[in-house]
């Protein structure tokens, strides 16, 4: 399992930059590959998140808790993404939401310390983290822009579109939370379409 874990996580790098051997080794040693079941804390809220997480398999939903107690889903990610929380893993410091597992899980681990090293030994890898920074920046961009913009049945006309595999993989629940409406209105909405 290590050995194919490694092999796509080098595949995702490679389609941004080529990287090297050497590269692709320091990867293979400084990170871990961690299996999980269904709704398992990768990160408590008020932790510090020490691991960027590379979902090889399954769901992972990153949440906080709002003033009223609510349960409020920020992400929802799957195969080929990272989960991480940003401000809590770059800062080093406790973390204002929780990651946690939807489905069972296959991912890479690396730590803080184990990235910094590496972007440290292969300055080739600090293109690739630019480019994968970038990336998170225009998809937070984008989700905040709908909320801002779209009304809640042209967001969940667009998840459809677009992400059509939430909805036999994520409980209503949480897209509702993650397009900014509680589940009534969710209801409402699948029935006047």
């Amino acid at each position: 399992m290590r050995h194919c874990a490694h092999e796509r996580i080098v595949a995702l790098l490679n389609s941004i930059q080529p990287i090297s051997a050497g590269l692709s080794e320091s990867i293979r040693q400084h990170s871990k590959v961690v299996t999980t079941g269904k709704k398992v804390q990768l990160l408590h809220i008020g932790e510090t998140c020490r691991s960027i997480y590379f979902i090889l398999q399954g769901g992972v939903r990153t949440y906080y808790i709002d003033k009223e107690g609510n349960d409020i889903t920020s992400w929802l990610l799957f195969e080929g993404e990272l989960a991480i929380s940003v401000y809590s893993f770059f800062s080093q410091r406790p973390s204002f939401e929780a990651i946690e597992t939807i489905e069972r899980c296959t991912l890479l681990a690396l730590t803080h310390e184990k990235l910094s090293l590496l972007y440290r030994q292969h300055p080739e890898f600090n293109f690739i983290a630019r480019h994968l920074t970038e990336q998170y920046y225009i998809r937070s961009e984008a989700k905040a822009n709908a909320l801002r913009m779209l009304s809640a049945k042209e967001r969940y006309l667009d998840l459809l579109q677009n992400r059509p595999q939430l909805l036999t993989r994520v409980p209503l629940g949480y897209i509702a939370s993650y397009l900014g409406f509680n589940q009534s209105t969710l209801s409402r909405i699948r029935s006047s379409i």
